[in-house]
């Protein structure tokens, strides 16, 4: 069971509340005032909900282990021996980890260091510590970049910024992987449990037509959704994935929410430099 569901209600709304008082702290802050919160917002909402599902989830080494494989499935089409990859927003570092007994060098990029003491890092994986902005790798570097569970954190101002960052980064031709939660089976965040809207630290959550866009605005020439863990490449496909996403948005909400929550879980896509 997980810790959401061992939580009273009235521990839920506390979450909730905390919560929202702190994304509204971020969505109306600018740009240098983003730089300050990085470093404190997420340590004062651990501290005022001691039972955060960030604290009280302990992950055995099966479950991390699944945790990394499965991730690793969505970027294995694109490691080679001699692949740069980069991740935002590694976390532990134990998929970067994994990653670089398959490729070249690795590069995690992240606003803080939370790996653990008990783990060592590999002599080819470097982890960068930046202020979500100002990234010193050098332009057209890389070949795989990788998020996970990470854009929807960002304030709708840096989400263009971003894509720019990291197109900047990567080679002609490189690839950025990305997984984000899908609008239609959200909200994702504690801000599910009070209604339909993103109050929370879920500042947006995209479908796959409007992630193709947004990629496409900044610089990305190709985008494959995924099927099973798998990018579909066949632009047919491609397009009738998106028409029976298209299909699916105009339904009720909460029949909207219940399909998606088995066909349209995430965004998860593969987007070509």
């Amino acid at each position: 069971m997980s810790a959401e569901h061992t939580r009273t209600q009235e521990r839920l709304r506390h979450h909730f509340e905390v919560e929202r008082e702190l994304a509204q702290k971020m969505r109306q802050s600018t740009r240098s005032g983003r730089t300050e919160l990085f470093k404190t917002l997420y340590n004062e909402l651990f501290e005022r909900v001691p039972d955060h599902p960030r604290l009280t989830r302990r992950d055995t080494p099966e479950s991390s282990r699944r945790k990394v494989l499965s991730q690793l499935r969505l970027i294995q089409p694109y490691l080679k021996k001699d692949t740069v990859f980069l991740e935002f927003a590694p976390g532990d570092c134990r998929l970067a980890s994994a990653v670089a007994k398959e490729v070249q060098k690795v590069v995690g990029v992240d606003i803080s260091d939370q790996r653990s003491s008990e783990d060592s890092s590999p002599d080819n994986l470097d982890l960068i510590v930046y202020d979500g902005y100002e990234l010193a790798v050098p332009k057209a570097s890389t070949d795989v970049v990788f998020s996970y569970q990470f854009l929807e954190h960002l304030h709708p101002d840096d989400i263009d910024p971003h894509f720019l960052l990291a197109r900047r980064v990567l080679k002609d031709g490189g690839v950025y992987v990305l997984d984000s939660p899908h609008r239609f089976s959200g909200p994702h965040d504690i801000s599910r449990h009070f209604g339909n809207e993103l109050q929370c630290f879920h500042f947006q959550e995209w479908t796959y037509r409007e992630m193709r866009n947004l990629l496409k605005r900044n610089g990305f020439s190709k985008t494959y959704a995924y099927r099973f863990g798998t990018p579909v490449t066949n632009p047919a496909l491609n397009w009738l994935h998106d028409l029976i996403e298209t299909m699916v948005g105009i339904l009720p909400t909460s029949l909207r929410q219940k399909i998606s929550s088995r066909l349209f879980p995430s965004v998860t896509i593969a987007a070509i430099a």
